[in-house]
């Protein structure tokens, strides 16, 4: 299938692309992906994609769309090499001896640089990060020499807790959750994020109190305690207990921004109600400018969802009655930019 690329500069872009299937490794994690060679000899600008939290394969799979698969065929037409990594634990990834963290995803990332820096047919190498891959995408930015640009999908630009409460703030506004339900959901998760990530507490002692917390927020969203289900309160107690979701609430992305030099392409759009636009750009961009990088590009993308569909609403239950998987506008952003500071 060809993916139109629009009418300008029709001469750069390749109409055929070599795919080949490769692993590499970070130290006990044995990682899968796939190489997207744009057709010729190279050295080609290569990026390397980072998905969004949760298990995603290399293509991102996601209710049906696989952003990354048209991402990097709609990249490498224009002469951009692109590898795809099934993350730790799905698809022919090993998963980590451990449960774990953000952390521990960036060294995979780390990796990833390492091996497509040692092909020839690769020249400047950046990271193009999807959500909490934005994050990942700065952490590594932050401390390699071998990154040279990257580009930030709906990339957080705050501490977790600070992203999850607007998260859920904006998720309620769309959904029509308003006054003093809405209120009271807020303050249960301020409890939550303030137990999970107090130092002085015993762990039966927070165990208890995420318990309750859950308990009332069930009972505020129409499930009485007598009818709540006790397998499924556990799991939302554990979920909440997992060593990613500790540490994805007290990391603070800003003083890795404040590290990087290399450009920076960071887009939003303006329906996201998990990434909020307003929140995240806006502190990304006070960490680079407070850092001095002068080479950032902002793009505020309205009527756009976080996988950077044109949506209505923005809500996740929107994503899979969206026939387009990555709105044209963002395809050919992403591939002009990089194309500018790589040629």
């Amino acid at each position: 299938m060809l993916i139109a690329v629009g009418s300008k500069n029709l001469s750069k872009f390749q109409n055929f692309k070599l795919f080949r299937t490769y692993a590499f490794q970070n130290s006990t994690v044995n990682l899968a992906g796939t190489l997207t060679l744009p057709y010729g000899e190279g050295p080609f600008p290569a990026v390397l994609l980072i998905s969004g939290s949760g298990l995603q394969d290399r293509d991102e799979t996601l209710v049906g769309h696989k952003p990354f698969w048209v991402l990097a065929d709609h990249l490498s037409r224009a002469g951009i090499a692109v590898l795809r990594v099934d993350d730790p634990g799905i698809g022919k990834s090993t998963p980590h001896p451990e449960p774990p963290t953000t952390a521990d995803f960036a060294t995979d990332v780390e990796a990833g640089v390492r091996f497509l820096k040692q092909d020839d047919r690769v020249g400047r190498v950046g990271l193009i990060g999807h959500s909490e891959g934005g994050l990942i995408a700065a952490i590594v930015a932050s401390r390699s020499d071998d990154v040279s640009f990257i580009v930030l999908m709906a990339g957080p630009g705050v501490p977790g807790a600070e992203l999850l409460r607007k998260q859920n703030e904006r998720i309620f506004e769309a959904a029509g959750i308003a006054g003093e339900p809405k209120q009271r959901l807020l303050t249960l998760l301020d409890q939550l994020f303030t137990i999970l990530t107090a130092e002085d507490m015993a762990e039966d002692e927070r165990r208890q109190g995420v318990e309750r917390i859950v308990r009332k927020q069930l009972e505020i969203n129409g499930v009485p305690p007598a009818k709540q289900d006790d397998g499924q309160v556990h799991i939302l107690v554990e979920q909440a207990f997992t060593p990613w979701m500790r540490y994805f609430l007290t990391f603070d992305p800003r003083p890795a921004f404040e590290k990087i030099r290399v450009p920076i392409l960071a887009l939003n759009g303006e329906l996201d109600v998990q990434v909020d636009a307003e929140q995240n750009l806006t502190a990304i961009t006070a960490a680079l400018d407070k850092g001095g990088n002068q080479d950032v590009t902002v793009h505020r993308l309205p009527k756009h969802n976080h996988l950077f569909q044109r949506a209505l609403t923005g809500l996740v239950n929107e994503y899979g009655t969206i026939e387009e998987t990555l709105s044209p506008k963002v395809l050919d952003l992403i591939r002009d930019w990089v194309l500018s500071v790589t040629q």
